[in-house]
């Protein structure tokens, strides 16, 4: 009876491999069938120099942060209006574009277009910030891009005594923020008279350190230890600080 040849190893490890390639380009081919019914458009555009566009109308707005230090710093960030097919054009020499800033301006924008009743779908807007890349994050600065962006569509002035800090919800609302109490510092710092803020959020809380010893067995054994300090902005930062819940709220603080 003849013997049965055992197959090795390196035989199913061609057949693995085998498989793996037919699964792969299988893969592959399904992602470009998807990838090519679908029509996907990037949430934002980038532009090399924004005085190449002809603008309609434009606004600025100076935005509070705090940089990689803890400092609290103040960026500008300018915002122009050209005709257009609703495209966000975003100058690349200025800014490090990250993920959550995109979101904020896709945000702002349709809150924007709401409280205008404007269609932006006929215009591009170009948005320029004048800031170290490592400063603004998206989230904090949603409201500022938001009231800008409608200042910008109805071309009115920006009150340059008024500053704010916080998020951008899909409905207006403003969502609470992070280092509060140095971006009051950095808008006093700056010219502010009034500090717009999330609602609940007048108020911060800092943590004191302090040295805590004790005698046991006839040495010193000493920890570190942090308290909390309930922190008034407006004492601490010198300016009005003002909480407001919506986007519609803060623009009465805004219009000159």
């Amino acid at each position: 009876m003849a013997r049965k040849k055992k197959r090795s190893k390196k035989d199913f490890s061609f057949v693995y491999v085998l498989i793996g390639v037919v699964f792969g380009a299988g893969l592959l081919g399904l992602g470009y069938l998807i990838g090519s019914s679908m029509d996907v458009e990037p949430v934002v555009e980038t532009v090399v120099q924004v005085e190449n566009y002809d603008l309609i109308s434009s606004a600025e707005i100076v935005i509070p942060a705090v940089d990689d230090a803890g400092k609290g710093v103040a960026t500008i960030l300018s915002i122009g209006v050209t005709e257009g097919i609703g495209r966000a054009l975003v100058d690349i020499d200025t800014l490090l574009f990250w993920t959550d800033t995109q979101s904020s301006i896709r945000t702002a924008r349709n809150v924007a277009a709401n409280i205008t009743g404007i269609d932006d779908s006929d215009y591009n807007l170009i948005y320029e910030i004048n800031a170290d890349a490592a400063v603004i994050g998206g989230p904090s600065a949603g409201a500022a891009i938001t009231i800008a962006t409608v200042a910008a569509l109805e071309g009115f002035e920006i009150n340059d005594h008024v500053m704010i800090t916080g998020g951008i919800n899909h409905d207006g609302t403003i969502s609470p923020v992070s280092g509060i109490l140095e971006k009051a510092t950095a808008a006093k710092d700056i010219g502010a008279e009034v500090f717009l803020v999330p609602l609940l959020q007048s108020q911060d809380v800092i943590y004191e350190t302090r040295e805590y010893c004790e005698l046991i067995g006839g040495f010193d054994f000493c920890t570190v230890e942090q308290y909390p300090v309930v922190v008034d902005l407006s004492s601490e930062a010198d300016l009005e600080v003002i909480e407001v819940g919506t986007v519609e709220e803060a623009l009465e603080y805004f219009r000159v």
